[in-house]
């Protein structure tokens, strides 16, 4: 009776195969997140959370806005690090909710002024 755990003896001649070579320079996160370029990232998030509290009458999609801007310009400046994709979704949102915002402030203010 042979040991069901110990490899194939047809197999057991043949080394293993190598790993591949390295693909270039990559990260943890395949690019996807593009942590070297922090204003995009931030814009990213607040943009979305923006979204998520537009019903404030605080316009604070301003700083997603911003921040979207200036994350451009970095990846303008430096290809490498990435965050166009970020930076974009971060201004849209951001101008959405300030948009909704700033026009729930002045219905809220309309609504004050025509009660008296």
């Amino acid at each position: 009776m042979s040991n069901p755990y110990q490899p194939p003896s047809q197999f057991s001649d043949q080394p293993y195969p190598p790993y591949p070579p390295p693909q270039g320079e990559g990260d943890a996160t395949g690019g996807v997140i593009p942590y070297k370029n922090p204003y995009a990232l931030t814009a990213y998030y607040l943009g979305l959370f923006g979204l998520i509290c537009c019903i404030t009458p605080i316009p604070a999609g301003l700083v997603p806005l911003v921040l979207g801007i200036i994350g451009l310009r970095k990846r303008a400046q430096n290809p490498a690090i990435k965050g166009s994709v970020h930076a974009w979704i971060g201004i849209v949102c951001g101008a959405i909710s300030a948009l909704f915002s700033t026009l729930i402030a002045i219905s809220l203010i309309a609504a004050a002024l025509s009660d008296r």
